[in-house]
């Protein structure tokens, strides 16, 4: 007699099982992986130095909002990888580059010049001409980025996106030999 393989119903659903449960947990173990090997990257990969322009664009003691493309952009990002920030010059050779967003929920802080203010339309932020917290429910300051001047041209470490892991605005300012103006 010869012996005939066929697959069962029980046999067929239990295959099927695991190539679901399998694809399941590839699913869960990509970014999971991904995570831990992150930091596995180079140091100062996300370190881009960009030119927000002349220093003759921002004159002293005034705020101006200027844009720089976001160092990793993606072709389908189109005019979101313009990203704006606002640059105060205190004198010569010193700077302030607050992030526009508001430091409570992220929506875009406004300069009104004739409050000296930043101002969040959404719930109501208020914030100093030097970035500190004047009211409203955020619980610090604006976040700032590093900066430096080079060949006339003001530039900020734009790769590093400012977040409390890095760069939280506090009161005091730093020198003016191009370094940040935040001690945080």
């Amino acid at each position: 007699m010869s012996e005939t393989n066929y697959i069962t119903r029980r046999s067929l659903l239990m295959t099927i099982g695991f190539v679901f449960n399998g694809i399941v947990g590839a699913a869960i173990a990509v970014p999971a992986i991904g995570y831990l090997l992150a930091p596995i990257k180079k140091k100062g990969a996300y370190n881009q130095w960009i030119s927000l322009g002349s220093l003759s664009q921002f004159p002293e003691g005034q705020t101006r909002l200027a844009e720089f493309l976001n160092p990793f952009k993606k072709p389908q990002d189109g005019k979101t990888a313009k990203t704006p920030c606002w640059v105060r010059r205190l004198d010569a050779d010193t700077f302030q580059v607050f992030a526009i967003n508001c430091a409570h929920l992220g929506c875009p802080v406004r300069w009104f010049p004739q409050s000296k203010l930043f101002m969040c339309p959404c719930h109501g932020g208020v914030y100093y001409a030097d970035g500190a917290r004047a009211s409203g429910p955020p619980e610090r300051g604006l976040f700032t980025y590093d900066y430096k001047t080079a060949d006339g041209q003001l530039h900020i470490d734009a790769g590093q996106m400012p977040t409390l892991a890095n760069t939280a605005k506090l009161v005091t300012i730093g020198n003016a030999k191009g370094n940040s103006p935040c001690a945080g």
